[in-house]
């Protein structure tokens, strides 16, 4: 594991395999449609001032949105979450990023969709206490 650097001090302590930086700049470029909605309304710091970075490596993960200076974690979940298997491996993935301190949202693919002011509602709010 390398560790992670960055502007923040908060992101200097942050270690990820560094097999995960090339396949999280293809991520970024292959962002899902309700990815790119929600991004829209975090990027440059929309939200309270805070900055999202997307597709960020932490750990053996590479998560859809974090935001280094609360220490939290968005995640948008397509349809191939919604398997018992998937379900299990997202549990198992939000006990290791909440082992290094980290807090995690999930929305749903039609949240974003259809609920995208609620979302956006409920991130201020996790932003307001970290």
């Amino acid at each position: 594991m390398v560790l992670a650097e960055g502007r923040e001090r908060s992101l200097r302590f942050i270690e990820y395999k560094s097999v995960l930086k090339p396949i999280s700049r293809t991520l970024r470029v292959e962002m899902t449609e309700y990815e790119r909605l929600l991004w829209s309304r975090l990027r440059r710091k929309q939200l309270n001032g805070v900055q999202f970075y997307r597709q960020k490596p932490i750990g053996s993960y590479i998560v859809d949105f974090y935001a280094p200076a609360v220490r939290l974690v968005v995640e948008v979940d397509g349809t191939q979450h919604q398997g018992q298997i998937h379900a299990q491996n997202d549990a198992h993935r939000d006990e290791s990023l909440k082992s290094q301190g980290l807090r995690v949202l999930r929305f749903t693919n039609q949240q974003v969709r259809q609920e995208l002011d609620s979302v956006v509602g409920v991130v201020v709010e996790a932003l307001k206490s970290p």
